[in-house]
């Protein structure tokens, strides 16, 4: 690419940050209007009126973002008069929460603030959209050139969220370490790429340090340095890195075996309904580490994922040996492991299970 711009996320993070969108958010305008889930509104509505008291902002109303993010529910947002009388959109909640309000900021042509309410995604911070089809299935990646103009990690409300959120966050976010480097082993990529992929290695480290004693403290309400780390790993490093890696708009280095295992463990209703997506990855990231040999990494995680609970074996992610000749089918069919140092087949992935399988029986 020639001429290129890369836009970084920019963000507050602490246990008082609102106090800080007057100062923020006023070179925008005056009039926000709030889009995202029934449950996160509730939590912060009364802090986010409070932090805009006494400045010229002032929210025009908190509008549900319509359950999926869909482009039906974007364009239905679209005619909705307050968003039109709007400056600004606030992005308020999860993943698909945000990924609407972001969606709906790019077509109308509006600046987005987000306010995550949940660590278990990279939302708040990147430049793409997860778009769905009505039904609940995934659509496309919706990408633009900027990620919210800010942030507004407020930890106080994040660690009375429940803690399946993060818990599975952390798994969808050491991924992005292996995937990303295994991706682009023995090559030389372009400067945005190779950047993305060395700081990868901050979505891991930080979280075999820090997340068993940040799941801890969230249990018991308290904002400790670990739980901050651990709630930067997940919402901001990986967001950087997903930005750099898919400046080009192509997930090359931006997923691998670890959710090729997720799709094909999501094609069983029963797994679909009842396991969350980074709960999956984490146990798709295993089952890649042993394809690549990587017996050191192997062990690291698998003792970190018994740790916290993260599943370490196939009763934990619900599928039995009878199962595996369909995963397995699914799982190299999938187009995240396209671009790999070698392939992977059927036969690395039966030999990966049954090791895997006697390593937890061994232990």
């Amino acid at each position: 690419m020639e001429n290129y711009s890369i836009y970084l996320p920019s963000y507050s993070i602490g246990t008082d940050v609102y106090k800080k969108i007057p100062e923020v958010c006023t070179p925008y305008g005056t009039k926000i209007i709030a889009v995202g889930g029934h449950k996160a509104m509730a939590a912060v509505r009364e802090l986010l009126l409070e932090a805009v008291k006494g400045s010229a902002l002032t929210f025009l109303d908190f509008v549900w973002y319509g359950g999926e993010a869909t482009y039906e529910n974007v364009e239905r947002l679209l005619k909705d008069q307050r968003v039109k009388e709007a400056d600004m959109i606030f992005a308020i909640g999860g993943g698909k929460a945000t990924d609407t309000a972001k969606a709906l900021g790019e077509m109308a042509k509006k600046p987005v603030f987000s306010v995550p309410t949940i660590a278990s995604n990279c939302a708040a911070c990147t430049s793409v959209s997860i778009m769905y089809n009505e039904d609940g299935s995934f659509k496309n990646p919706f990408f633009f050139e900027k990620p919210p103009v800010h942030a507004f990690i407020q930890t106080s409300v994040i660690v009375h969220t429940p803690i399946k959120y993060m818990w599975a966050g952390i798994g969808d976010t050491y991924a992005k370490y292996f995937e990303s480097t295994i991706s682009a082993r023995g090559e030389n990529p372009v400067h945005y790429v190779a950047l993305g992929v060395g700081m990868s290695r901050l979505c891991y480290e930080p979280l075999l340090l820090y997340g068993k004693k940040a799941l801890e403290d969230q249990k018991n309400g308290v904002v400790s340095y670990e739980f901050e780390q651990t709630v930067l790993s997940i919402i901001v490093t990986t967001a950087i890195v997903s930005i750099l890696v898919t400046t080009e708009h192509i997930i090359d280095y931006n997923t691998g075996l670890g959710h090729a295992v997720y799709y094909a463990l999501t094609s069983f209703p029963h797994i679909e309904e009842g396991h969350l997506h980074g709960e999956l990855v984490g146990f798709g990231i295993l089952l890649l580490l042993l394809v690549d040999h990587d017996e050191d990494n192997f062990r690291k995680v698998y003792e970190f994922n018994k740790s916290i609970g993260l599943p370490t074996c196939l009763a934990d992610v619900e599928i039995t040996a009878a199962d595996l000749d369909a995963v397995i089918e699914k799982t190299v069919s999938m187009k995240d492991i396209d671009h790999n140092p070698y392939v992977v087949t059927k036969e690395m992935l039966t030999e990966a299970f049954c090791e895997l399988e006697a390593y937890h029986t061994e232990k």
